[in-house]
């Protein structure tokens, strides 16, 4: 064999990181060991992997193509190694969630999967929709957990479980004795929602289908936590998953509205490069959302 796995740790590493200087300090190798196990690679198949721009090293044509194949040669090789061990652990896992997900479900589960795999080594990057789906993609995630509805050709998409917006105001708000609140009254509330790009504001847009244009949004934020705290101090009302509002609707910080005439139903989602690798950490992970799934959702699935 022609290549080495080193060598192939040193490509995905530069392609990540788009340096060499880190993804030597990554790989705890010096950097010109790291840029020699390059060259050499290149070299050897009289290749180029990568252009250079300046400091930064980004993939060819050729070295985008090859990516995915080396990534999963990889992987195979750690599941490899690890049997050869014969040890429980399942390795290392790069877990992607959108703020919902990361705030209210991931954390939990991370919490399960480490008590059932003590050595497992588990991160968590929490972004938006976008920035996880593009994040998967380059295989800087292992999987992606999503609110938002996604078409794309290199990732994999598999439906988890159901979720479902709620609209809600401060105790105190007019709306919030009534029984339902209509079309009429939702043009005249100003919004706190979530920022586009975001699972939630696709969701909401979607369910506010020809009122969009009469609505007023007086604030677009991040977190949701910051929007509920802006509608209990009385500055607007908001739409967020109703996983997210339990424990304030428990303890009557926030009311719920009814709005029946809308569609507020959604699906969350999983996401996987198509050319991913299923390792023991990755199978093991999404054997433990079906479990979840299972739990809340009896019917499902």
């Amino acid at each position: 064999m022609r290549f080495s796995l080193r060598q192939l740790q040193v490509f995905l590493a530069t392609a990540r990181f788009e340096n060499v200087s880190r993804a030597a300090a990554q790989l705890a190798m010096s950097q010109s060991a790291a840029s020699g196990a390059l060259k050499e690679l290149e070299s050897q198949f009289e290749v180029r992997l990568f252009d250079r721009l300046g400091k930064r090293l980004q993939l060819s044509e050729l070295g985008r193509q090859l990516r995915p194949q080396a990534e999963r040669l990889l992987a195979e090789a750690e599941a490899f190694e690890a049997a050869l061990d014969g040890g429980p652990g399942v390795g290392s896992l790069r877990l992607g969630a959108t703020l919902t997900i990361g705030n209210y479900l991931a954390v939990p589960m991370i919490a399960a999967f480490r008590q059932r795999f003590p050595g497992a080594d588990v991160s968590l990057q929490v972004a938006n929709t976008e920035t996880i789906a593009r994040q998967v993609a380059a295989f800087e995630l292992d999987v992606g957990m999503i609110e938002g509805e996604l078409n794309h050709p290199q990732l994999e998409t598999v439906f988890w479980r159901p979720d479902e917006l709620q609209v809600f105001a401060a105790p105190g708000h007019p709306l919030a004795r009534r029984r339902a609140v209509s079309d009429g009254q939702l043009v005249q509330l100003p919004w706190i929602v979530r920022e586009p790009g975001s699972g939630t504001r696709q969701t909401f847009d979607r369910a506010m289908h020809g009122l969009l244009s009469q609505l007023d949004v007086t604030m677009e934020l991040q977190h949701t936590e910051a929007i509920k705290r802006a509608v209990e101090a009385g500055l607007g009302v908001g739409c967020l998953s109703r996983i997210s509002l339990r424990e304030a609707f428990a303890r009557g910080s926030l009311v719920p509205l009814r709005v029946p005439q809308r569609d507020f139903s959604r699906q969350l989602r999983l996401i996987m490069h198509r050319e991913k690798f299923h390792a023991g950490a990755l199978s093991q992970w999404l054997a433990l959302c079906r479990e979840y799934n299972m739990e809340e959702n009896p019917h499902v699935l």
